[in-house]
């Protein structure tokens, strides 16, 4: 029987059926931040239960963290509670702690992938929903809750009902400064934030891939935002390259038999999915969000959307969403002021990122009325930006770098959008209050966020290309 790249890796870990229930899971990796994990701790102390497989459980804060003087102790109170919480009961479990000014630490869904701890086929979960991300490297990965957590703490297991699966192809070749992001704003403008629920997405097609493995991590980090379970990309020779030789890859010869294993991840010719969704990459232009979803979504160039043939449910809450932001049907976003820009969070903080960035602003210098926080996704990512001499480039043209975390992509830490004020975002979501109260998201490409944060409006980064 034919499968999918989802079937072949799911089938792989399935302990057992429950009749008429859940499948129970075996799970290869648990990502764990200050977050989510808290309440799982304390269940297993109040039942008395040491982690199952401590050695597949790694821990790192990376919500709370401020993003400077990371030497110092955390100022505020609640997030200097939950980091130093994840410390103690990683301790107290016998886990793998990478904690803040730890070389290995950073944004979770950005260290997994780059220290090698993501390999193709595993099946990978933590306590947040852009877990989706390790799916790029051809992994079975989604978000789980606290209660999960605990469940695969204590069993290396977790009960879960087998989601259905979609194919979604993007067939051609990728226009002139379109990425990634904008390739994922684009499908959510098309399906909705709701298009995908109860799906495991497959990315193909020459577009996919054609994208570098930085790419393909933001493309499905983005999936969850079209409602679906977990996103995945079949492991070919992009991916051998990005994992060979990292920390924790395999080395030797358990490099090339897991090599030999990962050559087989890859969909049936024959496989039937249960959606199959097919879009042409020529169709694509950068890409912003005008609303308060990340399904609002419209190409750089378009004008914002009429509410002429929407139901009226449809129509007040499109009407609510400008009403939040300030904008007015009909109306371009090129040329608007705005005052924020952020480029980071585990959607865009990543080393091909901040090249891009650098690629616009090199030669330039920021806007005067631009607040700009450029945020690495990890230490690792710091480290290659001063190696690669982007650091001087970005200084020269009047930005700084700020230490790793998830910073403004929501309102957790010290980096919050103040209220009424535009911040043009590389990060994932803009609801109303996301990057702080009233504060006000488009969510954008590491070009675009580039482009503006030069020009101190909303502008085409192909006409700075």
């Amino acid at each position: 029987m034919a499968n999918t790249l989802f079937d072949k890796i799911w089938d792989a870990h399935v302990v057992q059926k429950v009749e008429d229930g859940p499948t129970q899971l075996y799970i290869d990796r648990l990502y764990c931040h200050e977050v989510t994990s808290p309440q799982a701790f304390a269940g297993m102390r109040a039942r008395g239960l040491k982690c199952f497989r401590p050695e597949r459980i790694y821990c790192m804060p990376d919500h709370n963290t401020p993003t400077h003087d990371q030497d110092k102790p955390i100022e505020d109170p609640v997030s200097k509670a939950q980091v130093d919480a994840l410390a103690k009961n990683a301790a107290d479990f016998g886990l793998t702690h990478f904690g803040m000014m730890d070389k290995r630490n950073g944004i979770i869904h950005v260290v997994g992938p780059e220290r090698g701890l993501t390999l193709p086929g595993m099946t990978i979960v933590c306590g947040d929903s852009h877990t989706s991300t390790h799916g790029a490297m051809g992994a079975v990965a989604f978000g789980i809750g606290t209660s999960e957590v605990e469940m695969v703490m204590a069993s290396q297991c977790i009960l879960q009902a087998r989601p259905k699966t979609m194919r979604i192809t993007i067939d051609g070749k990728l226009g002139k400064g379109v990425t990634a992001k904008d390739v994922a704003l684009y499908m959510m403008s098309k399906m909705t934030t709701s298009g995908a629920t109860g799906y495991f997405v497959e990315y193909a097609g020459e577009a996919i891939r054609s994208l570098t493995m930085e790419g393909r991590l933001t493309l499905c980090n983005l999936s969850i935002e079209m409602g679906a379970r977990g996103g995945m990309i079949a492991p070919d020779e992009v991916t051998f390259e990005y994992i060979k030789g990292r920390e924790y890859a395999p080395k030797g010869a358990d490099w090339d038999k897991a090599v030999a294993y990962w050559e087989t991840l890859k969909s049936d010719d024959d496989a039937v999915f249960d959606k199959e969704v097919r879009y042409d990459a020529a169709d694509i232009q950068p890409m912003i969000t005008y609303g308060t979803n990340p399904g609002m979504g419209m190409a750089i160039t378009a004008h914002i959307p009429v509410t002429e043939g929407m139901s009226d449910v449809e129509k007040a809450s499109f009407e609510k969403s400008l009403h939040y932001m300030g904008f007015q049907p009909g109306e371009p976003l090129l040329g608007k002021k705005v005052d924020y820009v952020f480029l980071g969070a585990c959607t865009n903080g990543r080393i091909e990122d901040f090249r891009a960035f650098a690629s616009i602003v090199k030669g330039r210098k920021k806007a005067e009325n631009i607040t700009a926080w450029l945020v690495p996704g990890s230490w690792m990512v710091d480290a290659q930006i001063r190696e690669e001499g982007l650091d001087k480039v970005l200084e020269e043209a009047g930005f700084a770098i700020r230490q790793p975390g998830c910073s403004a992509c929501l309102a957790m830490n010290d980096d919050k959008i103040p209220a009424g004020k535009y911040a043009v975002s590389t990060s994932n979501r803009n609801f109303e209050g996301r990057q702080g109260p009233g504060s006000r998201t488009l969510l954008a490409s590491p070009l675009t966020a580039a482009a503006a944060a030069v020009t101190g409006v909303i502008t085409d980064p192909r006409t700075l290309m």
